[in-house]
């Protein structure tokens, strides 16, 4: 089996994976046009080839790893600023995860596939969220 590693990053400011998808499909519409989106960040992940070689993106929602999106590529951007940043090109699909408690962190880390939470089934995917509290206390016992 080839060698990858996954991307996990705290999806500051959205609610649910609803807003996240909201978010992210207003920034395709407004700055991304080419239908991807993007997530730059000041790190360059040393671990590139692992990442671009089936890794994804796993997104923590209020505390919980709700969702992930697969890793396209890694761009080369530069601020106004004039320092070089990564963009972490995503495909625009959100695939829902099993929830995990995550605690907080700061910027990107990795996620070995191991520990990466399974998919949810995808006819689980429009059943309606537990909530918010449930869905918290489930993970924490590891039934969800």
């Amino acid at each position: 089996m080839d060698k990858f590693v996954h991307l996990i990053k705290l999806s500051v400011g959205t609610d649910s994976v609803e807003d996240l998808a909201a978010w992210q499909e207003m920034r395709r519409r407004s700055v991304y046009r080419d239908g991807l989106n993007r997530h730059v960040t000041r790190m360059w992940p040393k671990r590139e080839a692992e990442v671009l070689n089936g890794g994804s993106i796993y997104w923590v929602i209020k505390g919980l790893v709700q969702a992930r999106q697969r890793i396209v590529r890694l761009d080369e951007v530069t601020g106004d600023d004039g320092i070089r940043r990564c963009a972490i090109v995503i495909d625009p699909e959100l695939i829902l995860t099993q929830t995990a408690q995550k605690r907080p962190f700061q910027g990107w880390r990795y996620l070995s596939p191991a520990d990466a939470p399974p998919d949810l089934p995808r006819r689980r995917a429009h059943e309606e969220a537990l909530p918010e509290d449930l869905n918290r206390a489930l993970a924490e016992i590891g039934v969800l």
